[in-house]
């Protein structure tokens, strides 16, 4: 038996059904409004950040790798608090303050918004609990032990074995 059944497959097709997954996910929350404050790509101001799945993990390095690989230095976001050690910027954020990755931006960020966003009526917590245990499942599929969560950072510092 396989332990990457992810690879049998082929990619592709997981990440096609992670694409369908965001788009219901898109459409549970299509009544709320972000401010684009870039509030919660502010881990250590926040005090979180998106843990994401092996399947989120291999989206994002996809679209990493179309753009030509990570953000240098220079292209990624400025510090908004006075201390960059303590703001802990998402590497995913450019020098626009916008998402470089937002097309396949984690589940974690499309359902965290700050205090500033506009709240409509959004997904229940039933409606929430059955997105996150499918994306579980996609990914258990996608990987052995994938659905397990890790923090962004460490997946992108190193790597989803790391």
């Amino acid at each position: 038996m396989s332990t990457n059944p992810g690879k049998q497959r082929g990619d592709a097709g997981f990440l096609l059904e992670l694409k369908a997954l965001y788009a219901r996910v898109d459409a549970l929350y299509a009544d709320w409004s972000c401010p684009a404050s870039t509030e919660c790509c502010r881990f250590g101001i926040t005090g979180r950040q998106p843990y994401v799945t092996s399947i989120e993990a291999l989206a994002v390095r996809s679209a990493l790798a179309r753009r030509g690989g990570p953000l240098s230095d220079r292209k990624r976001a400025l510090p908004i608090a006075m201390s960059a050690e303590r703001e802990r910027v998402c590497p995913l954020l450019d020098r626009n303050q916008r998402c470089s990755v937002y097309e396949v931006r984690p589940l974690g960020c499309r359902t965290f918004f700050c205090d500033r966003a506009h709240k409509g009526d959004g997904p229940s917590r039933a409606q929430l609990r059955d997105v996150m245990r499918e994306l579980q499942e996609l990914a258990a599929r996608h990987q052995m032990g994938g659905e397990a969560g890790r923090p962004l950072l460490h997946v992108l510092d190193a790597g989803w074995g790391g």
